[in-house]
């Protein structure tokens, strides 16, 4: 779903990730799936950021603030965060996008 390439992270990004429970595996699981995407105001000030929200393993719903970055020819997926949602959380993102 996410027009990229790859997926690219770094090791701070990583453990980031991981520090709520959520694997570059997950990611890349959501992001070949049909997830919500929606801009991230709030935080782009320096560069443009995007949530995305859908469903990992086992089902649970997934939050992850991810940019584009270039690598050379490739555009590359760049999480920047992700955790668990909670339920309510996940359906007031999914119905208005904030």
């Amino acid at each position: 779903m996410f027009d990229a390439i790859a997926f690219g992270s770094d090791e701070g990004k990583t453990l980031k990730c991981q520090k709520h429970g959520v694997s570059l595996a997950e990611i890349e699981l959501l992001a070949q799936s049909t997830p919500l995407v929606a801009p991230d105001i709030a935080h782009s000030q320096l560069e443009d950021r995007l949530v995305a929200i859908g469903e990992g393993t086992e089902g649970r719903r997934i939050f992850v603030n991810f940019i584009f970055r270039q690598r050379g020819e490739s555009r590359v997926v760049w999480p920047v965060s992700a955790r668990y949602m909670r339920e309510k959380e996940f359906l007031r993102y999914a119905k208005t996008g904030t």
